[in-house]
């Protein structure tokens, strides 16, 4: 599962500089998250840095993007391995 920022978020700047996989970036609005880049912090943390640190919890699971924990890793795995994060 990727994570989603909603469309609530106060771009406060607490969670790009969290993210170890570079995940988050300044969307049209709002920060965003990259599917495709992010693990939920799997590989690194226990649980993902960015819903830790938002000081409104505008950061969900994205449900058109369900991963496994197993799938998370294989994704970090791969990242790692290509030299993305």
């Amino acid at each position: 599962m990727a994570l989603k920022i909603l469309s609530g978020c106060i771009n406060c700047d607490m969670c790009e500089p969290e993210c170890p996989n570079t995940a988050i970036s300044m969307g049209e609005k709002v920060y965003e998250i990259n599917p495709d880049l992010c693990t939920e912090c799997v590989g690194f943390y226990d649980k993902p840095t960015c819903i830790s640190v938002c000081p409104i919890d505008v950061i969900i699971t994205d449900p058109g993007h369900i991963e496994t924990k197993t799938d998370l890793f294989e994704k970090f795995k791969q990242l790692v391995k290509t030299n993305q994060i």
